[in-house]
């Protein structure tokens, strides 16, 4: 028998987890993101025509780009945070100072990403 538990919609999205309810939610977004672009690369290529022109002038957006480099580059930190611990239990301590430290690593390299995506969209 399963674990009941009377939980409505309203009370789960109060819920206060902060950092690692926050870095739950991304990594699940980012991955949705990043299936939802292949979804889109492969129907291009199987459609083409002005559908695929349509779906290719979305991926050249600025604002797709910054949303898919986002996707990519907090999956693949959050995911090695989550490796490192699962392959060092005692690590698990120290999940909050790992989670700040996955924001420091992201932050920066995300920052000088912005910069770049966003100085090609205006200069072109």
């Amino acid at each position: 028998m399963g674990l009941k538990q009377n939980v409505s919609l309203l009370k789960g999205l109060r819920y206060d987890g902060k950092g690692p309810m926050l870095t739950f939610v991304l990594h699940r977004i980012a991955g949705l993101g990043m299936g939802i672009f292949v979804t889109m690369h492969i129907l291009t290529s199987f459609l083409g025509g002005q559908i695929g022109g349509f779906l290719n002038d979305i991926y050249m957006h600025w604002a797709f780009q910054l949303f898919m480099f986002f996707c990519v580059l907090f999956h693949a930190i959050n995911g090695l945070r989550i490796t490192i611990i699962d392959l060092f239990p005692g690590m698990l301590e120290y999940l909050r100072e790992a989670i700040w430290v996955e924001w420091a690593v992201f932050l920066p390299v995300y920052g000088i990403a912005v910069i770049v995506i966003l100085s090609t969209a205006v200069g072109s």
